[in-house]
This record gives structure tokens, C-alpha cells and sequence, in this order.
């Protein structure tokens, strides 16, 4: 059983807000002040793909939180590479190759790092406790992205590239603060002793528990992905929103309603189990969706779907870290590795979505993104609860 805590659960939670600043700053600043600059449309999309490419291929470098040294040790290293690179990318915003070098690394730390944490907080907190920390891990995740989406232009309007790129990278470190107050369980020793092959024995032994595969295939699947909120980002024309309103809603907008999201969860996960209220996310969510089509095509309806894709997106994630902490368990040697690697199902979703939701849009405009996403989620929700169902009953008929 965990000691009583020196630092808050918020605050660990929130030491997640690095990885949200970082994300904000590929997903949004980045663009933005490359669009500014004249950089052609197509060429800042294949820099952000890059960038986020870690997110699919992190996990095959997971292991390494889980021996040697501490998750701690490992949390602080891999935040200051990702302060680092920040400022390096910043100073060197002309230079496209190196920019996309440099924002890859970055994010891989930065995904690195979350994981770091998740493995970290696992250890440290009671079962009763890991549903607030997965809310305050998401808070942290969609608060940094609009933190990021909003001040980073103002920075730049204000100060100078050195101080920018000094700025952002002092943000990224600020949320590591609770680290030293924070109990730092060791590492496995007796992993970090063993073959290599036993190693790697023990990560396949880890895929083939039951509780993991249910996990992957939960988030692999377009249940609860919501990848509307990435889509309908640069489709504001389409809502005769002007840039300004773009970038607000894109900001503040989100945020809110990110962090509502993640607010309703600890009442909503009081009242039912966390995988069937997983997939309960995804079909509410894309009945939602299907009603947004009502809405006329006007500034206003883009917020209102924005903010709502984003709430549900939330509180989706929200529920997906809590179900990762209680697939982890308690003690477990590979904390951060397990943790990486649920984590990365989540993104796939995310991804391959965006060619569905385009696939719509190109045969009824945004009438048809929000319908084949809606109906797509739907049909996903529908046949994750039957496998739900039928695992239930096949471990009840095998217990009698």
C-alpha cells in the first residue's frame, strides 16, 4: 500500500501538463507560425505527421522506463531532452529539415515522459486514487494544448525568438516541480539483472494477458475516438469562421471543454464499470454527433460541435487512463512499459479516423464527416459491448 502522499493527486496528475504543452506546441503553434511564414499547407501537414509519428512507435522503446533507474530519474531526463529540443526548434523555425528533426525528438521524449508518469503514478497511488489522477493526467493534457494554442502566438508577437524559445522551454520543466517530493519506487532489479531474452519474455508474457488485449482492442477500435475535434480544426471556412474565432475556439473553447469533459468523469465512473462506460462514451457521444448535422453552418454551430467532439473526446481519454491503471494492477514491474503500450492503441483510432471522417466530407462536405464518424463510432460501441458481454459470460460459465 502506497504512503500517505507529500504532494496532492492533482499535482501529480498535473505533472502531465508537460506532455499537453508540448503536444499544443506540434499541433498548433508550430503550423500556425509556419503558415505565417508561408510555408506551403502541404508541407507543414507532413512536418506535423512526423512529428507525432512517436505515438505509434514509442512503445517499442518502452521497456527502458522499467529498469536501471527510477521512473522519477527517467520523468526528469526525458522532460528536460523535450525542454531542450523545444527551444532548439524555436530558434531554428527557417530550417525545416532540422525543425522536423528536432519537434520528433522532442515529442518522443515528451511521449516517453507521459508513460514515465503513468508508470510512476501507478506505483505510488491506491486504486481508490487513480480515477482523480487519470482526470487530473488528462486536464494536464488538454490544458497544456491550450495554453499552448493560445500564448504561444502572443509570445511571439512580444518577444524576441531567444526569449520565446527560453519561455516555452522553462513551461515545459515548470510542471516537474512535485518530482522531488514525489516517493520514487526503484526499478525492478531483478529485471534490470536479467537476459535480455527473459526480458523480452516477460513483454510477451505482458500482450497475451487477457486484460491487456481487451484493452488494445477497446482503443484500436473507433469506439470512442472522436478524431472530429483533429479534422474539423482547419475547417473553419466551411463555417464562415474567421481565423481569430478559429484560433479562440481552437484555445479556450477546447480547453473548456476538454477539462468538462474530464470533470464529469468521477461521478459518471462511480455508477457503472470503466469498460462498458468506455464504450456507453462512444455511442452517446456519437448520437451526439449525428444531432450536431441540424446545426446550421454558421461561426457559432462550429463552436458549439468543437467544444462538444472535444468534451466527449475527454472524457473518452479520461476513462481510457483509468482503465490502463487498472489493467497495470498494483506492483507491476512493467508499470510504464504496459502503460505506453495501451496508451499507443488509443492513437491509432485517431489517425486512421481522419481518412474516414475526409472520405465524408468529400461526399456531403461536413454534413457527411459528422454522419460516417457518428455512424462509424456506433456500429464500433455495438460490437465492442457484445464482446464485452460474451467475455463476461464465458469467465462466469468457466468460474462455475
Amino acid at each position: 500500500m502506497p504512503r500517505r502522499h507529500r504532494v496532492p493527486v492533482c499535482l501529480m496528475g498535473l505533472t502531465n501538463l508537460s506532455y499537453g504543452l508540448y503536444g499544443g506546441v506540434v499541433a498548433f503553434a508550430v503550423p500556425q507560425l509556419l503558415g505565417h511564414r508561408g510555408v506551403p499547407e502541404a508541407a507543414i501537414a507532413g512536418l506535423t505527421a512526423v512529428t507525432f509519428s512517436p505515438g505509434f512507435w514509442a512503445f517499442l522503446l518502452s521497456p527502458i522506463l522499467d529498469v536501471r533507474f527510477s521512473r522519477r530519474w527517467y520523468a526528469a531526463a526525458l522532460g528536460v531532452v523535450a525542454s531542450v529540443t523545444l527551444v532548439v526548434a524555436f530558434l531554428n523555425l527557417e530550417h525545416l529539415g532540422l525543425l522536423e528533426t528536432v519537434l520528433t525528438a522532442g515529442f518522443f521524449a515528451a511521449y516517453l515522459y507521459q508513460s514515465a508518469i503513468g508508470g510512476w503514478l501507478s506505483s505510488i497511488t491506491t486504486a481508490e486514487e487513480e480515477k482523480s489522477v487519470s482526470v487530473w493526467m488528462t486536464i494536464g493534457n488538454v490544458g497544456g494544448f491550450g495554453v499552448m494554442a493560445i500564448g504561444c502566438n502572443q509570445l511571439v508577437r512580444h518577444l524576441s525568438p531567444m526569449a520565446v524559445a527560453l519561455v516555452l522551454g522553462a513551461f515545459v520543466l515548470l510542471p516537474m516541480i512535485p518530482f522531488p517530493f514525489m516517493q520514487a519506487p526503484g526499478p525492478d532489479r531483478r529485471l534490470a539483472r536479467e537476459s535480455f531474452p527473459q526480458f523480452f519474455g516477460d513483454l510477451v508474457s505482458l500482450v497475451k494477458r487477457r486484460e491487456v488485449l481487451v484493452a488494445i482492442i477497446l482503443f484500436a477500435a473507433p469506439s470512442a475516438t472522436f478524431s472530429l475535434t483533429n479534422f474539423l480544426g482547419g475547417r473553419g471556412d466551411d463555417f464562415h469562421a474567421s481565423p481569430g474565432f478559429v484560433g479562440l475556439v481552437g484555445g479556450v473553447g477546447v480547453a473548456a471543454g476538454g477539462i468538462a469533459g474530464c470533470l464529469v468523469f468521477p461521478a459518471l465512473s462511480r455508477r457503472m464499470p470503466l469498460r462498458p462506460l468506455y464504450i456507453t462514451v462512444g455511442i452517446v457521444g456519437a448520437l451526439c454527433t449525428l444531432g450536431l448535422i441540424l446545426l446550421p453552418r454558421a461561426p457559432a454551430s462550429y463552436a458549439i460541435i468543437l467544444i462538444t467532439e472535444n468534451l466527449f473526446q475527454s472524457l473518452a481519454i479520461t476513462t481510457s487512463i483509468a482503465i490502463t491503471f487498472e489493467t497495470i494492477g498494483r506492483d507491476n514491474p512493467l508499470a510504464s512499459t504496459t502503460f505506453c503500450f495501451i496508451s499507443s492503441a488509443y492513437g491509432v483510432p485517431i489517425s486512421y479516423m481522419l481518412y474516414v471522417d475526409a472520405f465524408g466530407f468529400d461526399r456531403a462536405g461536413i454534413t457527411g464527416s459528422l454522419a460516417i464518424d457518428a455512424i462509424t463510432g456506433i456500429l464500433a460501441s455495438v460490437l465492442l459491448g457484445v464482446m464485452l458481454l460474451w467475455l463476461a459470460r464465458r469467465s462466469k460459465a468457466l468460474t462455475v
